[in-house]
């Protein structure tokens, strides 16, 4: 499974408006919520649920909030960046600025796991993601994502 097979340029949000952690995963998950039967509430509730529980700021100016609902069909991977950083819990305490989300079903556990993994391995490549970050359209950043999964 490749992180550009589960993302697409409509699931891309470039840039994000909100300034703050909740209005960026408020804006994230009306994405993964749309076209895939999950109520926002719903799917925001899991991934807020999971931030209270261990906060998913990964460092290097990255977040990969994450959470698993039944209201979703599948596994539904939304990404985006912040012109300026939000404050956000991370590992290195530094504000965050580009975002992976991540929900789907429990029955989607080990997709959800190897798509973490393969954020994760990403967004550790400086050169990655300062193409991310620089990324002016949806269709930049998906073509960055699907030029770094080249092997």
């Amino acid at each position: 499974m490749r992180l550009s097979e589960l993302l697409t340029p409509a699931r891309i949000l470039v840039p994000l408006h909100a300034t703050d952690k909740e209005g960026v995963l408020r804006e994230l998950v009306d994405v993964a919520a749309v076209g895939n039967g999950g109520p926002s509430e719903e799917v925001l509730g899991a991934i807020l649920e999971r931030e209270r529980q261990f906060p998913t700021g990964i460092g290097y100016g990255v977040a990969v909030p994450h959470g698993k609902t039944p209201v979703l069909s599948a596994l539904v991977v939304v990404a985006g960046t912040t012109p300026a950083p939000v404050p956000y819990e991370t590992i290195d305490g530094e504000p965050v600025r580009l975002f992976f989300l991540l929900a789907g079903p429990e029955s989607c556990a080990g997709a959800h796991v190897k798509a973490l993994s393969r954020i994760s391995r990403l967004v550790r490549r400086e050169p990655v993601r300062g193409k991310l970050l620089s990324a002016r359209t949806p269709e930049e950043f998906y073509r960055v994502v699907c030029e770094a999964e080249v092997p």
